[in-house]
């Protein structure tokens, strides 16, 4: 068995903890100024909460966005709970961190997603590209000025 620092789980938890921290202040003072959320999450993930017509509608992945309205958020060590308008329906849901796959704020061209490898021996997670116009569920409102945003890759750093 070799001894070696990981890197990818390390950089894993960083960027879990950068949500949660950007998350905690947002719960705290509300969103400043331009700022604005899109989160993609495993709605498959054991430990994430939403509604049945929600699951079945969404049955592998899902996009929310935080800008305009939404209430009750409280922020956790392991994930979130949010209150947000679908069609004028409030839903609350529980996204735990582990179930996030994007995180993009586009006011500031700011952007993470997070990729399961799926070979067995390498179980972690990486950081890759995330496109901004993947991040758009079709309810979500369209951008005009549509950029790339800044992403962190571990690419370089994985054997």
């Amino acid at each position: 068995m070799s001894r070696s620092i990981d890197y990818g789980n390390l950089m894993h938890r960083a960027m879990r903890g950068l949500i949660q921290e950007v998350l905690d202040k947002v719960a705290a003072e509300g969103l400043p100024g331009a700022h604005h959320f899109f989160i993609t999450f495993d709605t498959m993930h054991p430990d994430v909460e939403i509604a049945d017509w929600l699951s079945d509608r969404y049955p592998g992945e899902m996009t929310v966005v935080i800008q305009h309205w939404f209430a009750d958020l409280m922020v956790t060590s392991e994930g979130f709970t949010i209150t947000l308008n679908f069609g004028d329906n409030p839903e609350t849901l529980y996204i735990p961190y582990d179930a996030i796959k994007t995180f993009v704020d586009p006011s500031v061209e700011f952007g993470l997603r997070f990729e399961t490898q799926d070979d067995e021996e390498d179980e972690d997670e990486e950081i890759a590209e995330a496109p901004m116009e993947e991040m758009v569920e079709p309810e979500a409102e369209p951008e005009t000025d549509r950029k790339e945003a800044d992403v962190v890759s571990l690419d370089q750093f994985r054997k």
